[in-house]
């Protein structure tokens, strides 16, 4: 395998190969998917009962109050979720607006959406790829139908862009807290946008995921 990695001409230190038994590890940290983080904490329980820290990522609050400059809060809201292909631990997948300023925000939000590229992502003007893999693709995928299926409103995108696995970003609305995809981590181009009354509103619903 290291033969392999040379010569796919892997930059030195990114793939580290440790031989034995595992039994000398002392600690293992892991950015990554819940059900990895489960595996890693089960076979750490089974050798040395080896410390453990992970990082499985979330459905993280974007908070959107009514004294933003709004012009600017579209565009970092539109980059929070859609930078990496949605593919990121800490994308802003939940964007919560403030009722003053939800429906002018909700029109630039999804007019900064619009003018994202989706396309090569070697190409210097596109700002969004292809999603890692076809097991990720479909998963995204499946999300947007289970939206769709239990009302949630498709303000632009939910469908996929070409046969090569990419998507178009996806903005929903009219959402509530029971929907998956308002409770779980989709981690790819897909938000949804919910509006609040007050902080006392918004941090109650923040905190309401699995």
């Amino acid at each position: 395998m290291c033969h392999l990695v040379n010569e796919a001409s892997f930059p030195p230190g990114v793939v580290n190969v440790l031989s034995g038994y595992g039994n000398t590890i002392e600690k293992v940290a892991c950015t990554g998917s819940t059900l990895v983080g489960r595996k890693i904490m089960e076979a750490a329980a089974k050798s040395n009962l080896k410390n453990v820290t992970l990082e499985l990522g979330g459905k993280s609050p974007n908070i959107i109050f009514d004294d933003v400059d709004i012009e600017q809060a579209a565009n970092w809201a539109a980059f929070g979720i859609f930078w990496n292909h949605g593919q990121t631990c800490c994308a802003g997948s939940r964007i919560f607006v403030q009722e003053g300023i939800h429906d002018e925000f909700l029109k630039r939000f999804t007019e900064k959406t619009r003018s994202l590229k989706v396309g090569d992502p070697f190409a210097p003007d596109t700002f969004q790829g292809p999603q890692v893999s076809e097991i990720q693709f479909n998963r995204i995928m499946s999300y947007i139908v289970s939206g769709k299926a239990v009302g949630a409103k498709v303000e632009i995108g939910g469908e996929r862009l070409g046969s090569e696995g990419f998507i178009r970003p996806t903005i929903f609305t009219n959402v509530d807290p029971s929907m998956k995809i308002v409770q779980e981590e989709i981690f790819g181009p897909v938000g949804v946008v919910i509006k609040f009354k007050d902080e006392e509103d918004v941090i109650k619903q923040a905190n309401d995921t699995v």
